[in-house]
């Protein structure tokens, strides 16, 4: 069904000028279907695929990228004790949030992620305010990658030494220009370029090995440096057994080093495949997905350790604080203090790229995460399937969070990990329902530590760093504000996707049509058998305008899940006590009845009306009862539906109630 969408285009080629009509298209130009197949890497339709060590140089846009600023903001956060909590957040890394991840994957094998497993296993208006928070947590995620790796490439852009001496003191202004290129970049028509990630990631990590390899050099040369750290760790910390406590306790601080897992099971459907598999169980495109996953967590993990170890070594601590030269980007100090400038350039422009693109791939994912969820909630406008109006929308965000932290990474890196750790969580809490489900006891217990683990280190996170929180909290505060605000507005419209109607109702519809009349009786069974068709029949004859020789039709539209917004409708037809009954399930009966009020018209020729009674009650609180039931005031609802879908008041079904 698509009646809503003609009537608004008409609307606006009435009532628009030729300019606004011409920006118009030009805006909704690439709207998004309800497969999620758009613009951007993390599509869930891929018209061509690619072997997964290729997919995973697409995810390490967003993973690999974070060398660019992790060290330094590690050093900066744990001090000396930089290299022990990381170790720790190598372990969390490989033995929780990897197989956490590589269970993703196999429940939610079509690129939705964690969201998705949440959203089956929390059905209703519950399940779709938890989703809308676990969004604001993904939006915080995914908009402060796009303003924290804009800020770090003009920090490297700032400090790089043939840099005009203009750059320095404009580092909001630099930032800025990086994301108002990257909104260009997209509303331009953006294309997933697996080959440029896989350059880009290779060229990084090329570089990060010769850097890492260096410095690893230097200090075994010079040992002194391990005794100088060991020293004035123990001086500063006491013990050993201490200095393992404190980074227990530190590590949540470093959880930007976990960013891009998500990001790993969302590019699922660009990885080969095989004809063989099972539509409901590929087999292949997991495997592959899965050694993606393990693959990019280990390469991850080895960085971590070493330029944790190289840059706290080797860098003094002075050196990491705001406005110091290694502040937000310590491996690239490391190259140009021990490879020299040439070198050292090389290394910056390679790590602006990487994080431009990882702006890129942030962008990508707010807009494959918005258009999959909130239109088919109806909490967002229908422009919201579209990808311009979105850019310019996380655009304007990005400028306004740029200039809230002033470009400033450290600042911007609780909020980082409030959203990395949040949606880890969640996705770890997923996992362990769908195995308690499946009675995997094993499997659910070790997945319920996980998530207690992932728990703990979001709490720790949230109270050592409240900012990442109250940013979030903005977030999910705005979704839920426009979600309430756009549900309201679009209460009125056509909400089936697709309606379909078996052989036996086309045979009823067919039938009457031949007579040239249509009459259909909305009715809600209550179970009294036979008798409630029949007072129901004589009811709307007695009382209504119905012809005496009119062929009734009963519509009975049964209930289901009133918190979804969009539905795919199948209408059965049956005989029941010798009545002829047409029944479809939907969570919202005024924009059923009208939908399948209009796809009758349309199938058959003939313009149906249908007859109602008065609902009984208060009408503001039926209003309520249909805003969040799909109940309540069912006939003048109706009406206004079908008002707002049909503007042809010939061509409109008429609404008798009694």
């Amino acid at each position: 069904m698509s009646q809503t969408d003609r009537v608004d285009s008409a609307a606006w080629t009435r009532d628009a000028s030729p300019a606004h009509r011409g920006l118009r298209a030009w805006l909704l130009t690439g709207i998004v279907d309800d497969a999620g197949s758009h613009q951007g890497p993390h599509a869930r339709t891929a018209t061509r695929t690619h072997a997964w060590w290729r997919v995973m140089c697409l995810t390490g846009l967003d993973y690999f990228s974070t060398l660019g600023y992790q060290p330094a903001i590690a050093a900066l956060a744990a001090g000396l004790i930089s290299p022990f909590a990381t170790i720790v957040l190598i372990a969390l890394t490989l033995l929780g949030a990897l197989p956490v991840y590589r269970r993703v994957a196999r429940e939610s094998f079509r690129g939705s992620g964690s969201i998705a497993m949440l959203e089956r296993l929390l059905p209703w208006w519950a399940g779709k305010v938890f989703v809308l928070v676990v969004l604001g947590f993904a939006a915080t995620d995914f908009m402060i990658t796009i303003t924290l790796s804009a800020a770090d490439a003009s920090a490297h852009a700032i400090e790089n030494p043939f840099a005009p001496a203009w750059f320095h003191g404009n580092q909001i202004a630099i930032t800025m220009v990086l994301i108002a290129v990257l909104g260009a970049v997209f509303l331009a028509g953006f294309r997933e370029a697996i080959g440029i990630a896989v350059v880009l990631v290779a060229a990084y990590l090329a570089l990060n090995v010769i850097v890492v390899g260096v410095t690893i050099g230097h200090v075994l040369q010079h040992p002194v440096v391990i005794n100088d750290w060991w020293g004035a760790l123990t001086a500063q910390h006491g013990n050993p057994l201490m200095v393992a406590g404190i980074a227990l306790i530190v590590f949540p601080k470093l959880a930007l080093g976990l960013s891009g897992l998500e990001t790993g099971v969302a590019v699922m459907p660009q990885i080969h495949g095989s004809d063989a598999d099972d539509a409901d169980n590929p087999r292949t495109r997991i495997r592959g997905t899965r050694r993606l996953l393990t693959t990019a967590a280990v390469i991850m993990s080895v960085f971590l350790i070493t330029s944790s170890l190289t840059t706290t070594l080797l860098i003094p601590q002075s050196e990491f604080q705001p406005g110091g030269p290694a502040n937000g980007r310590a491996l690239a100090y490391l190259a140009h203090l021990y490879l020299g400038s040439g070198f050292g350039t090389v290394y910056d422009v390679s790590t602006i790229a990487i994080l431009c693109f990882a702006g890129a791939s942030a962008m990508a994912g707010l807009l494959n995460l918005v258009p999959r969820y909130l239109p088919r909630y109806g909490m967002a406008p229908q422009w919201a399937r579209s990808v311009r109006p979105l850019v310019i929308v996380f655009t304007a965000i990005a400028f306004l969070i740029t200039i809230v932290f002033r470009a400033d990474v450290d600042a911007q890196g609780g909020a980082y990990a409030t959203g990395v750790l949040v949606l880890i969580t969640s996705a770890a809490v997923a996992v362990a329902v769908a195995a308690y489900r499946r009675r995997q006891r094993w499997a659910t217990i070790g997945f319920s530590v996980v998530s207690a683990v992932f728990l703990y280190t979001t709490v720790l996170n949230v109270i050592e760093r409240p900012d990442g929180i109250r940013i979030a909290a903005l977030f999910i505060l705005g979704i839920l504000i426009v979600s309430l605000v756009s549900r309201v507005g679009r209460s009125f419209q056509l909400r089936a996707t697709s309606l379909t109607f078996d052989d036996k109702a086309l045979s009823f519809l067919e039938a009457d049509a031949a007579r040239g009349q249509i009459d259909v009786i909305s009715h809600e069974p209550h179970g009294e058998g036979g008798g409630e068709y029949q007072k129901k029949n004589r009811q709307e004859r007695q009382e209504s305008n119905m012809p005496r020789s009119a062929h009734t039709l009963f519509l009975e539209v049964h209930p289901s899940d009133s918190s979804d917004f969009e539905e795919d409708l199948a209408v059965t037809g049956v005989q029941r006590y010798g009545y002829r009954v047409l029944e479809v399930r939907s969570g919202n009966v005024p924009n059923t009845v009208a939908a399948i009020l209009l796809a009758a018209r349309d199938r058959t020729g003939v313009v149906p009306p249908v007859y109602f009674e008065w609902t009984e009650g208060n009408p503001l609180s039926n209003m309520l009862r249909f805003l969040f039931t799909g109940s309540g005031e069912v006939a003048p609802v109706t009406r206004d539906v079908l008002r707002q879908a049909e503007p042809d008041v010939k061509r409109r079904p008429l609404v008798h109630v009694v």
